[in-house]
């Protein structure tokens, strides 16, 4: 099972990044794909969690209305669309897949990707 993120990079507040997940080894209908942040000096934070297997997808409140995680089965690939970025959206993002339904503990994750970096500049 492999996940490798891509797609961070810097950008200007108010500004719009894409993030891409390229995943393989394991079916994404039968697993729960989220998007995790970390700051230097704190835990993951859980961004998005979208899961094939109920049509679910959550967002922690702070990224509501702003980002939108999608997934493209036929293509193995997540996607976590961000717009309108703040600098308090600066952070190292991670692509993790866990068996089933969406969650928001990073234990629940065994499998992640290696993380991008997106720098939100004011």
């Amino acid at each position: 099972v492999q996940l490798q993120a891509s797609g961070g990079g810097l950008v200007q507040s108010g500004g719009s990044l894409r993030l891409s997940c390229a995943t393989s080894g394991f079916e994404m209908d039968r697993y729960a794909i989220a998007w995790f942040r970390q700051v230097p000096g704190k835990g993951r934070e859980g961004v998005s969690c979208r899961s094939r297997r109920d049509g679910s997808t959550f967002y922690t409140d702070s990224v509501k209305g702003r980002f939108t995680a999608s997934t493209e089965n036929n293509e193995n690939m997540a996607y976590l669309q961000m717009n309108s970025l703040k600098p308090e959206d600066t952070a190292v993002y991670f692509c993790a897949a866990a068996r089933g339904l969406c969650t928001w503990n990073p234990e629940d994750f065994r499998y992640w990707g290696q993380g991008t970096l997106v720098t939100v500049s004011s």
